[in-house]
C-alpha cells in the first residue's frame, strides 16, 4: 500500500480539495509554492502511462475545475501540471500555480507552510471550485 492510498482512505491525514469515485486530490504538504496541489488516481499505478486511456482522460477532466480554481485564487500567470513521480511509487500530477519557469523547479528547497496557513489555502481553493 502507497502513503497515497493511505492518504486516501484516511489512514494518514490530509488538506483535501476533491475527491471521486475515481481520484483524490489534496494540498502537497511541502508545495513548491503556495497552492500546489496533488491529484491522485485512487489505483495503485506506478507510471501515469501506465494507466488504461480513459482512466488517464479522466484524471485531465479532474483535475480541470480545481486549475480553475488555483487560477482565481492566486495571483498567477497560469496553473502549471508536472508529471515526475520518482518519490512516490503511485501516479501523481502536480498542479502548480506558476508566474516564473522556477515554480516548477522541483529541485529547489520546497515551503513548510503550518497547519493554520495550509487550511488557509485549502479554503481559499474550495471557495473558487
Amino acid at each position: 500500500m502507497t502513503l497515497f492510498t493511505k492518504i486516501i482512505r484516511g489512514e494518514i491525514p490530509s488538506y483535501k480539495i476533491a475527491e471521486d469515485d475515481y481520484f483524490f486530490a489534496f494540498l502537497d504538504i511541502n508545495p513548491l509554492v503556495k497552492g500546489h496541489v496533488l491529484v491522485v488516481p485512487k489505483t495503485e499505478v506506478d507510471k501515469i502511462f501506465d494507466l488504461n486511456d480513459e482512466y488517464l482522460s479522466r484524471m485531465l477532466v479532474f483535475a480541470k475545475p480545481i486549475a480553475k480554481a488555483i487560477e482565481k485564487t492566486f495571483n498567477c500567470k497560469r496553473c502549471g501540471i508536472s508529471v515526475i513521480g520518482l518519490e512516490v511509487p503511485h501516479v501523481h500530477m502536480h498542479l502548480v500555480p506558476l508566474n516564473t519557469m522556477d515554480d516548477l523547479n522541483f529541485t529547489r528547497k520546497k515551503l513548510s507552510p503550518g497547519k493554520e496557513e495550509m487550511e488557509v489555502v485549502r479554503q481559499a481553493i474550495l471557495a473558487h471550485l
